[in-house]
């Protein structure tokens, strides 16, 4: 069998970190629901159950997990892409979508959310870039 695509998804991931830029947002941890989609070619080692070839998603999980909860963040966008990185670290990630919800951010919405991508022909293609500037 030839490698072919996987995808780990995880699911309302509920952690407490530092969002915001007001002042009183600075004071206390804030609740936000994450949710991750990672693709990656998986080989055959790991379809025929060898664990050291396998994309481990609790250890990106616990990465997620420690960046969050030690985190300060005056922005969305910057949790976002930060997370998003520790998803997209992995030579095998094809593509990798972070979501974070901000509950209760707006008083009359359950929540506010921002969704970042990762797509590895995109960040192949700007290193080829950087490379040539």
């Amino acid at each position: 069998m030839t490698p072919s695509n996987a995808i780990i998804n995880v699911t309302n991931l509920r952690l407490r970190t530092y969002i915001g830029f007001n002042p009183e947002e600075r004071e206390k941890k804030q609740d936000v629901v994450i949710n991750l989609e990672i693709r990656y070619l998986v080989n055959e080692a790991a379809l025929q159950d060898e664990v050291s070839e396998a994309l481990n998603y609790k250890t990106i999980t616990k990465k997620v997990i420690k960046l969050v909860e030690e985190g300060q963040f005056l922005l969305l966008e910057r949790l976002v892409a930060d997370v998003l990185a520790v998803c997209s670290e992995h030579a095998d990630v094809t593509y990798a979508r972070v979501t974070i919800d901000k509950p209760h951010a707006l008083r009359f919405a359950d929540s506010v959310s921002l969704a970042l991508e990762y797509h590895a022909d995109a960040a192949a293609r700007l290193r080829v870039l950087e490379i040539a500037s």
